[in-house]
């Protein structure tokens, strides 16, 4: 008798298989979850040290003046607009792959920050938000006794 290798989820991964090949087949391959002329979000990474939380945004296109940047307790707000470039008369477009319109994107915080400490600096469009933290927040050593 030969022993066989269990593949308890195998018929699940080839059926995932054949439901993909059957959507391409009618709709054609999706490049991306952003499809062109339709809404899109920046894409953030955010960092805590001891002290503050650091929000870096991915806004290629844009420029300060385009952003609108607030805090309503834990909640960090990101709003603006990317403007379509206009089609000349003599331009014929092969390929729009970039998306344009306006997006609000919206965090929660992981701590209480000083709001009235916040700053925010754009610079080869990329966004970079330090949110001081509260002192209440700041993570405190505890000291311990050994006996």
């Amino acid at each position: 008798m030969a022993l066989m290798k269990w593949t308890p989820f195998g018929e699940l991964s080839t059926f995932r298989r054949e439901m993909d090949r059957l959507f391409e087949r009618f709709f054609g391959e999706f490049p991306s979850l952003e499809l062109p002329g339709m809404t899109w979000t920046p894409r953030l990474d955010m960092t805590e040290t001891k002290d503050s939380l650091v929000v870096k945004a991915e806004l290629p296109g844009l420029e300060a003046k385009d952003l609108d940047i607030s805090v309503s307790g834990k909640t960090l707000t990101i709003k603006g607009e990317r403007k379509e470039e206009k089609e000349e008369k003599d331009e014929h477009h092969h390929l729009i792959e970039r998306s344009y319109g306006a997006f609000s994107r919206m965090v929660e915080l992981p701590a209480p920050v000083a709001a009235d400490k916040i700053k925010a600096a754009f610079k080869s469009g990329v966004l970079t938000i330090t949110l001081p933290k509260t002192e209440e927040a700041k993570r405190k050593a505890i000291p311990i006794k050994v006996e």
